[in-house]
């Protein structure tokens, strides 16, 4: 059944991960400056944007799931336009408007910022827009836009990131991620990621400053940093990291409480870096490091450049220079060739390092990527044994990383309030990044998200913690 379309407004699907939650906001900003609306709900829309992720196979199936769900509402009569933007879109371009021909337009990564222009065409044409591919910068208004059969635009990659400003926050308003860099230069063998964002481009640290002062001044308490890898920036531009610099500028920003850096590659993880992130008051204690593996052949299978050994000694050199180091980790098993012994090494090494946060993927074969390609291919059952017990083991050093803190006191930062429980909120410690971690249950009077407080922690229950107000 058909269903009145309010005009001028638009529903936002925002999929994948913080690097592409960043993008949906500044979509979003620049359709609230054209004077769109967002709302809560698709169904009644004018238009609907999804933002897709495709990263790997679960992450895609996901998006196609959320597309066909918005044509089918479009078919009805419920949804005025699909528009499809991301990684997704990025990667298979015109195969996603031949699988689904109802899509009103096709977004590139790097076209993202001609929404509001695609929208305005919309309304020109009455219908939707047939975009050619760009073959240079960004589109003005005014200019005559070329037409042709499909309805795509994409762009190249710039020499330099997109500018981030202007966003609509769709997070907390106290807590922003902030994209440092675009693109990747790593080329691990089994990641699609350099396809879909291009060669890493570090965005100027003056720029990047200019947007922590901007999310600063629209209440943002806890910064939490992005890129496809945080430690290489800076080395595209003149081969020099440049972490530790920017952190020293972020630092300096008025009303930022915590700074909580991801995605921090085990090269390029400087003495310097190291001294910043020990030193500094605002640079909380945490450090997301993937390391995807540790042994040596698995790790050369992967192209990680990056050997065991030099892992082993950069966790020894964290672990003991900064206070309090909560460290994240991604590992992968079942990678093509990977033996019973090379996993049982993985196996050993979570036992004995104790990560106080661990992910585990069974490997996802990406099309495309050497992996792909690889010899040694393990049936899936493998895979996610192998995962299964990984996961287990990290279960255990967890819940006993959260035992380990009753009695102590920490600092929350709240983030909302429980409203069906009286004087309850829900908020984080240093030790838990947004989405991905655990959380605190704080029990007190009066507290503001955003705020943080002083409280002692008087329980564990799996993964979170339960605690008082001091």
């Amino acid at each position: 059944m058909s269903k009145k379309i309010t005009p001028r407004t638009y529903a936002l699907v925002s999929l994948g991960c913080p690097k592409n939650l960043v993008d949906s906001e500044r979509m979003a900003g620049l359709l609230q400056r054209a004077g769109y609306r967002m709302v809560p709900d698709p169904d009644g829309a004018e238009m609907v944007v999804v933002n897709t992720c495709g990263f790997i196979g679960d992450a895609r199936a996901e998006s196609h799931e959320v597309i066909e769900e918005m044509l089918c509402l479009k078919q009805r009569g419920r949804l005025g336009k699909v528009i499809v933007a991301g990684c997704l879109a990025e990667r298979d371009r015109e195969a996603l408007l031949d699988r689904y021909p109802e899509i009103d337009q096709l977004i590139g990564v790097f076209a993202r910022d001609e929404i509001a222009n695609t929208v305005t065409l919309f309304e020109k044409k009455g219908d939707s827009p047939h975009l050619c591919e760009a073959r240079s910068g960004p589109f003005r208004q005014e200019e005559t836009v070329p037409f042709c059969p499909r309805h795509t635009l994409f762009l190249p990659a710039p020499s330099r990131p997109l500018s981030d400003g202007g966003r609509l926050r769709i997070t907390l308003p106290h807590l922003a991620y902030l994209k440092i860099a675009e693109g990747c230069n790593r080329l691990c063998s089994f990641c699609s990621i350099p396809r879909m964002r291009g060669p890493y481009a570090s965005k100027p640290i003056d720029e990047v400053v200019a947007e922590a002062e901007e999310l600063a001044a629209d209440g943002v308490r806890e910064l939490v940093l992005v890129a496809q890898d945080t430690t290489f920036y800076g080395l595209d531009i003149d081969g020099q990291p440049r972490l530790a610099e920017l952190l020293r500028r972020l630092q300096k920003v008025d009303g930022l409480a915590w700074i909580r850096v991801m995605y921090l590659y085990p090269a390029h993880v400087t003495d310097e870096l190291i001294e910043v992130i020990a030193s500094g008051k605002k640079i909380l204690p945490y450090l997301d490091m993937p390391l995807q593996h540790i042994n040596d052949e698995v790790l050369q299978r992967m192209r990680r450049r990056v050997s065991r050994d030099e892992t082993e000694r950069l966790l020894d050199r964290l672990r003991g220079r900064i206070d309090s180091l909560v460290l994240r980790t991604t590992l992968m098993t079942g990678f093509p060739g990977e033996t019973e012994d090379q996993f049982e090494e993985l196996l050993d090494f979570v036992n004995r390092r104790r990560f106080e946060r661990l992910g585990v993927f069974a490997y996802c074969d990406e099309p495309d990527t050497p992996a792909a390609v690889l010899d040694g291919h393990l049936p899936e059952e493998v895979k996610q044994a192998r995962r299964d017990r990984l996961m287990a083991a990290q279960q255990e050093v967890a819940f006993a990383w959260n035992a380990s803190q009753v009695g102590r006191r920490i600092d929350v930062m709240i983030d909302r309030c429980i409203s069906i429980e009286q004087n309850a909120y829900v908020g984080r410690s240093w030790a838990d990044a947004p989405e991905v971690d655990g959380q605190v249950y704080v029990t007190g009077e009066n507290l503001e998200p955003g705020r943080i407080v002083s409280c002692e922690v008087v329980a564990a229950k799996d993964y979170d913690l339960i605690a008082v107000l001091v």
